[in-house]
C-alpha cells in the first residue's frame, strides 16, 4: 500500500508523493526540480502523474517530468492540463497499479471551473487529494466559479468519511486559523487546534492532513450553518443574510480582506 510524502514547493505548496517500493506518483507537481530531487535521491521511478486543476503552480512542472519517461497524466477533462492522457470527470477511476491504489474522482468546482479532487483508501484509512479547493481551517478563493458552486463542493467534500485524511496543496493552515479565531473567538476545539497546529510549525512540520471531522469541528468555510458562524458573518456584513451561500459568501469575502 502506497506512502504518501510531502515534498515542499515554492514557498508552501506541497506535491504529495504516492510511493510503493521503488514506484511513485505525485499529485500537482508545480515545479519538477524538487520531484526530480527526490526521485534521484530516492532511486524512485515516477509511474504517473495526478493533477487537481490547471493552475501553474499545480501544473508546472508537468511536462518536464513527462519528458523523462512517457507515463499517463491525469486531470479534469473541463481544463487545459499539460500532457494529459487521461480526462476524468466525477465517478471516473484511476488504478495505479505499481502503487496498489485506486482513487476515484469528485468534480469540485468553484476555486477553479474544472477543479476536481481524488478519494482513496491507504493503510490509514481514507484519503482525499483536494488540491485548492478546500484546505485546512480555510479554502481556496472563488477565481473561476461562484459561491453556490463552491458550497456545494465543500460540503461534498464534508460529506466524506470524517476519519478522511485531507490532503491539500498548500501551508496555509495558520493563516487560515487567525481568521477562523476572528469569526468564532469562543470555539474550544479550535483553540486546541490552534495550539496544536502551531507547535507543528514551531517544529517544522507540515500541519496537514487534516481530517474531514478536524476542518466540521474548526473550519468557518464548513461551518455556515452554524449559528455562531452565521452571526459572525452577519455582524461583518451589516445586515441579515438569507442562507448559508450567502454565510458562506460573506465569509469568503471577509477572508479575501483579512489581514
Amino acid at each position: 500500500m502506497a506512502a504518501i510524502i510531502p515534498i515542499p514547493a515554492f514557498t508552501d505548496n506541497y506535491i504529495w508523493t504516492l510511493r510503493e517500493g521503488r514506484s511513485a506518483a505525485v499529485v500537482d507537481p508545480g515545479d519538477a526540480e524538487p520531484v526530480r530531487e527526490y526521485l534521484d535521491g530516492e532511486g524512485v521511478e515516477l509511474v504517473a502523474i495526478v493533477v487537481t486543476h490547471h493552475h501553474g503552480d499545480h501544473v508546472g512542472g508537468v511536462r518536464e517530468l513527462v519528458g523523462r519517461r512517457r507515463i499517463p497524466v491525469y486531470g479534469p477533462a473541463r481544463e487545459p492540463i499539460p500532457e494529459r492522457t487521461h480526462a476524468l470527470r466525477e465517478g471516473d477511476r484511476v488504478v495505479l497499479g505499481e502503487l496498489g491504489l485506486e482513487l476515484g474522482v469528485l468534480d469540485v468546482p468553484g476555486h477553479t471551473n474544472g477543479h476536481i479532487a481524488y478519494t482513496g483508501r491507504d493503510a490509514g484509512g481514507p484519503v482525499v487529494f483536494c488540491g485548492d479547493t478546500l484546505f485546512a481551517a480555510g479554502c481556496g478563493r472563488i477565481f473561476e466559479g461562484t459561491p453556490e458552486a463552491m458550497w456545494a463542493s465543500l460540503r461534498k467534500l464534508a460529506a466524506l468519511d470524517p476519519a478522511t485524511r485531507v490532503f491539500c496543496a498548500h501551508e496555509y493552515t495558520l493563516a487560515n486559523l487567525r481568521f477562523a479565531v476572528a469569526v468564532e473567538p469562543s470555539n474550544e476545539a479550535l483553540a486546541a487546534r490552534v495550539e496544536r497546529d502551531t507547535a507543528l510549525r514551531e517544529r517544522g512540520r507540515p500541519t496537514v492532513p487534516s481530517t474531514i471531522a478536524d476542518e466540521l469541528a474548526t473550519n468557518p468555510f464548513l461551518r455556515a450553518a452554524e449559528p455562531a458562524v452565521r452571526r459572525a458573518a452577519e455582524a461583518h456584513a451589516g445586515r441579515g443574510l438569507d442562507d448559508d451561500v450567502a454565510v458562506f459568501a460573506e465569509l469568503r469575502a471577509w477572508k479575501n480582506a483579512y489581514r
